[in-house]
């Protein structure tokens, strides 16, 4: 991230370094989209091809992975437009500009996957029961090529910035698919072997359980941020104690950690300082340092502090440990 903080300004008692400029990632956001394009159009040309197959040959197992790459398709539609909303600046009332749709479609990528998986798990059960025909080498060659182009389609999108939630779900859905091709051509080679139609439907299965296992990563992963939890790679004891070693420095309170999108994790506290700090001009020193702690030690750049002396506590309204 290159954030630049504003200089440190003392205004009563409270001293804040925070800056909504400098967290612009425009070509990175530019690449991604590209990538995120081809693959789309990659998947939507061979979804095409495949629903036409699966309708002829009777498969579940292809229309499962047809259903699967409409709904690869639309995340990664989702996920182009989330790029776009991202990098509109703030302005207004929008003080983070729209950095959470980012967010919001990684969670509607996870919720794609949760309800296709579930809607398959019940016809795979219904044809494990009453298993129909299936011709196993029109779904073999189908599948082949299947893999190839989720392949291609998983490098171009493994070229993307997958540090970014939004990416990592478009990535999600297409390797997913991914392993649900190479489960049907492995079921297509079971049919033409063995007459065993039951393997379409157990394939199908696979493939649920694959979804079912992203669908839960993702909505784990943007939960924690819509929901604001402390970011999984800030350990805030540590930091804590980080900050109760710089000089002068008696107390940590009120302090919270949040993300506001994947790459941008926030924090904000109260500092105990010092008396004698307010009087002498020291506390534009203590805010240098306490950024340069967060920085360094736990790769935080958007930060506010509120600096306050030790009898502050005692009259303020919500505060917390």
């Amino acid at each position: 991230m290159g954030e630049t903080h504003a200089e440190p300004r003392r205004e009563g008692r409270k001293h804040e370094g925070r800056s909504h400029q400098g967290h612009s990632h425009g070509v990175a956001a530019n690449a991604d989209r590209r990538y995120l394009a081809i693959a789309l159009v990659l998947l939507l040309g061979f979804m095409a091809v495949e629903v036409v197959v699966a309708l002829v040959s009777g498969s579940l197992a292809l229309l499962a992975d047809a259903g699967h790459m409409l709904t690869d398709a639309g995340a990664i539609a989702a996920s182009i437009w989330a790029l776009n909303l991202a990098a509109r600046p703030a302005r207004g009332v929008w003080t983070f500009g729209f950095k959470r749709a980012e967010i919001l479609s990684a969670a509607v990528n996870g919720i794609t996957l949760l309800v296709v998986g579930l809607l398959v798990a019940v016809e795979s059960v219904d044809r494990l029961i009453h298993p129909p025909e299936v011709e196993g080498g029109l779904v073999l060659v189908v599948a082949i090529v299947g893999v190839v182009v989720n392949l291609a389609a998983t490098w171009v999108l493994g070229r993307a910035n997958r540090t970014s939630l939004n990416v990592e779900g478009a990535f999600q859905h297409v390797l997913t698919d991914l392993y649900a091709f190479l489960a049907t051509a492995v079921a297509a080679a079971v049919i033409m072997a063995t007459g065993f139609t039951r393997a379409d439907a157990i394939a199908s299965l696979v493939v649920v359980a694959l979804m079912l296992r992203a669908a839960y990563s993702l909505l784990r992963a943007s939960g924690r941020i819509l929901l604001e939890a402390a970011p999984e790679q800030v350990d805030l004891p540590a930091l804590r104690s980080h900050l109760l070693e710089i000089e002068h420095v008696t107390d940590v309170h009120d302090l919270h950690a949040w993300s506001v999108t994947s790459d941008l994790p926030a924090l904000s506290a109260h500092v105990v300082v010092a008396d004698g700090c307010f009087d002498s001009g020291h506390c534009p020193q203590i805010l240098d340092q306490l950024q340069a702690c967060l920085r360094g030690h736990f790769d935080v750049e958007h930060s506010t502090f509120q600096l306050e002396p030790a009898g502050h506590a005692d009259h303020e309204d919500g505060a917390h440990p």
